[in-house]
């Protein structure tokens, strides 16, 4: 089975290849934009592997939440490859990512959001990846949900971005692991299952997840601040 990857849902744009559990990762280059980078990379990772587009079994594509280019950029890139091979798309969420990426049991992943706030979710794994308990919610640090019981695991980048969660998770008594972002070989390896049940969706359904439905804030609540209009 062959599955591409695509993940651009923060500043660690990536795509691999999954070849009956093999996989090769491309970084995107950083300074520069993902838009610019990633067809490229996976021109060059098909072109290394010996295969076109038409031989993909499926795409798999980082879905969100993260940022809102990133997100747009995936999901553009992954329909326009899939339509012109009538190639299924299995979206799967950043978090879950993260959450897999970091090897716990019970794991809230937390990702930076920027303009002040958290995307997160709890996970439990699963024999098919990572199952979210409850929903992905956007909120100020200080109002991340904390899971409640013995041997939690936070993982991402909000946990260095905002000290108040960092603070929370530690009083909590959750191990954390800040460094964590999504890449598309980790994507891959959660896909490749799902593939292989035959999960997937038309690539015209295809669509971000952005959770929150502004990208910047108001006038009003940047002077709210103290900021500039």
């Amino acid at each position: 089975m062959l599955i591409l990857a695509l993940e651009t849902s923060t500043e660690l744009g990536s795509c691999a290849l999954w070849r009956d559990g093999e996989v090769v990762e491309r970084l995107c280059p950083s300074g520069r934009s993902h838009s610019e980078t990633l067809l490229p990379l996976v021109r060059e990772l098909l072109a290394e592997a010996g295969c076109k587009v038409g031989q993909l079994d499926a795409i798999a594509f980082g879905v969100g939440p993260g940022a809102f280019t990133g997100l747009r950029i995936a999901c553009g890139a992954a329909q326009g490859l899939a339509v012109a091979g009538d190639i299924p798309l299995l979206p799967v969420t950043s978090l879950e990512v993260m959450a897999a990426l970091s090897g716990g049991e019970r794991v809230v992943a937390v990702l930076d959001a920027r303009m002040g706030e958290v995307y997160s979710g709890h996970y439990l794994r699963s024999a098919d990846g990572y199952q979210l308990q409850g929903e992905i919610r956007v909120s100020a640090p200080a109002d991340v949900l904390l899971p409640s019981g013995a041997d939690w695991l936070a993982c991402g980048n909000a946990i260095a971005a905002y000290p108040v969660l960092q603070q929370r998770l530690a009083l909590a008594g959750v191990a954390q692991l800040p460094g964590i972002l999504p890449t598309a070989a980790a994507l891959a390896r959660l896909a490749a299952p799902r593939a292989a049940r035959g999960a997937g969706i038309d690539a015209a359904l295809a669509a971000p997840l952005y959770i929150r439905d502004k990208v910047a804030k108001t006038v009003a609540e940047r002077l709210s601040e103290g900021g500039r209009a």
